[in-house]
């Protein structure tokens, strides 16, 4: 894959799957902007890592729910790089575990925002530097598919959701921009270190038939893949990467 004169933004890079986006996309060619949040050592070394090689990289912090600190992000990508072909919306998060009758209205409202008004904004601020041939990578999740797990409807919801933007996004985009989605399993990352009892991942990945969990890489390669014109044809999937823990 060779992404070589283009520019990518990739949010929620400052650890796991956004870090191994960040500098897979780096590694095929493409100039990286990384956003983070609260990660800024982990983006850091993320650019470091990138610049090391030989690529070219930086990082940028900010709240991907708030429409300003998202336009000086894209802003600050142009200013760098010159445009914007690669979107890679990575922010995201389940923020904690609340079961229907726990939930208050905050909580929800906060992982839709974090989740899916995130994705909206940043396509929106984006679109008017996607030039022809521009690719749009959405994270999704297994939780779109199967309603999550327990305590987890809300960022179930939230990923069926940014599957649903994903097809519509593709549909009013295309052909000029091509959106698709990944929807992970069980990766091996701080989002289930926190959120999941090591027991039950130890039995998801073993009831795999790959018999493992997946890697940030794993992730970062299909993104990868999804966002170079190796999959010229591929648009409005919402493609499964979970070593075969559900088919669909």
């Amino acid at each position: 894959m060779d992404l070589s004169g283009k520019t990518a933004i990739v949010t929620g890079a400052g650890r796991d799957i956004g870090a191994a986006c960040a500098i897979r996309l780096a590694r095929a060619g493409a100039n990286v902007v990384l956003n983070y949040h609260k990660s800024a050592d982990g983006a850091e070394t993320a650019v470091r890592l990138i610049r090391d090689a030989g690529g070219k990289a930086i990082a940028r912090a900010g709240d991907m729910t708030d429409p300003d600190a998202v336009k000086a992000l894209v802003d600050a990508a142009v200013a760098e790089f010159g445009s914007v072909d690669i979107v890679i919306n990575n922010t995201g998060g389940i923020l904690a575990r609340k079961t229907i009758p726990e939930m208050t209205l905050e909580h929800w409202n906060a992982v839709m925002a974090v989740n899916v008004t995130s994705t909206l904004l940043l396509v929106q601020a984006a679109l008017p530097h996607l030039g022809e041939g521009g690719a749009i990578v959405n994270l999704a999740s297994q939780a779109g598919r199967d309603g999550a797990g327990p305590g987890a409807i809300a960022y179930g919801a939230a990923k069926g959701a940014v599957m649903t933007m994903t097809r519509g996004m593709a549909k009013e985009l295309g052909p000029k921009i091509r959106v698709n989605a990944l929807c992970p399993g069980m990766i091996d990352t701080d989002f289930h270190n926190i959120f999941t009892k090591p027991e039950v991942r130890k039995a998801v990945a073993g009831n795999t038939p790959l018999k493992r969990e997946g890697t940030s890489e794993d992730v970062a390669n299909l993104a990868c893949y999804l966002a170079s014109d190796e999959a010229a044809f591929i648009t409005g999937t919402c493609v499964d990467i979970n070593g075969g823990t559900l088919f669909s």
